[in-house]
């Protein structure tokens, strides 16, 4: 018990909001390519598929982050006990458990299409070598974005093997809403990563957050604008787009207080609320 315990603090199951921020994405794109009009069998299908395809890969990539980072967690006082930097996982089993659950997402993978196994195995070296990027670049988060939302491609390829202008557009969007909740994320950690040399979006733009958190959501913003210009969706669509609206630009930006951390995890855990009702959105403006 003592071992699964501490398997399950390992890939943070206990804290499913990196699950649900990387199967959003999956969700959207598979909902603007899915064709209502028929049956939702294949729907359902590929939703589920995608869903523990979400929790296999964000637990691969929890591990191998805290491989990476296990120098620099033993220094915050967020991530000092986590199970590697603790030495209460070894790093020879750490790397088992990424075989494994890499394995098991190939397991999923193969239920797709070619192209989407193609574009998903493609996808692996920036998915693993994501955790490097704050040791060189204050841009980490830009990267995260690339890799959380390709789930958004491959949802839509899942259902049409080719690639259009739409998916490529809300996929852009989608980067950038990363590229904003994880910079508010970041914020929690500021004064640690500051003093061991790591670099983010968070340090970067600390004296102009409300500016840069601005111009990401508005790009996710103008990129739902145009998915639904391009793909024709219904005026109630258009309509909903306020409550989207409202809540990032209202309560995310509005209320964000910087220097209080736990201010910080409550707006960046909200994002949770805004995958959905995006999602609702999408279904509102292909089915109505």
């Amino acid at each position: 018990m003592k071992q699964i315990n501490l398997f399950i603090e390992l890939i943070r199951l206990r804290s499913p909001i990196g699950i649900m921020l990387l199967f959003w994405p999956c969700a959207w794109g598979l909902t603007v390519a899915y064709d209502f009009n028929g049956e939702i069998t294949n729907y359902i299908k590929y939703l589920i598929l995608f869903f523990f395809g979400s929790i296999l890969m964000r637990s691969a990539g929890c591990v191998i982050n805290d491989i990476t980072d296990k120098k620099f967690d033993k220094k915050v006082e967020r991530t000092k006990n986590r199970p590697i930097a603790s030495n209460k996982i070894s790093v020879k089993l750490a790397l088992l458990y990424v075989l494994i659950l890499c394995f098991l997402a190939l397991l999923i993978l193969i239920n797709f299409n070619k192209l989407t196994v193609i574009l998903a195995l493609a996808s692996m070296p920036l998915a693993f070598s994501y955790p490097l990027m704050k040791r060189f670049t204050y841009w980490p988060q830009f990267f995260l974005g690339i890799t959380f939302n390709y789930g958004l491609i491959l949802g839509w390829t899942s259902i049409n093997e080719n690639l259009l202008i739409a998916p490529i557009v809300f996929y852009i969007g989608a980067i950038f809403w990363t590229l904003g909740y994880d910079t508010i994320y970041g914020f929690q950690d500021i004064k640690d990563d500051e003093i061991i040399g790591v670099k983010s979006t968070s340090i970067k733009f600390k004296n102009n957050s409300t500016i840069f958190l601005i111009l990401c959501y508005s790009i996710l913003f103008i990129s739902l604008v145009i998915l639904g210009i391009i793909m024709d969706f219904n005026n109630f669509y258009f309509m909903c787009l306020i409550i989207p609206f409202c809540h990032l630009f209202f309560y995310q930006i509005k209320y964000l207080k910087i220097k209080v951390p736990m201010n910080c995890l409550k707006i960046f855990k909200s994002n949770n609320f805004l995958g959905l009702i995006v999602l609702i959105n999408i279904f509102i403006g292909k089915i109505l």
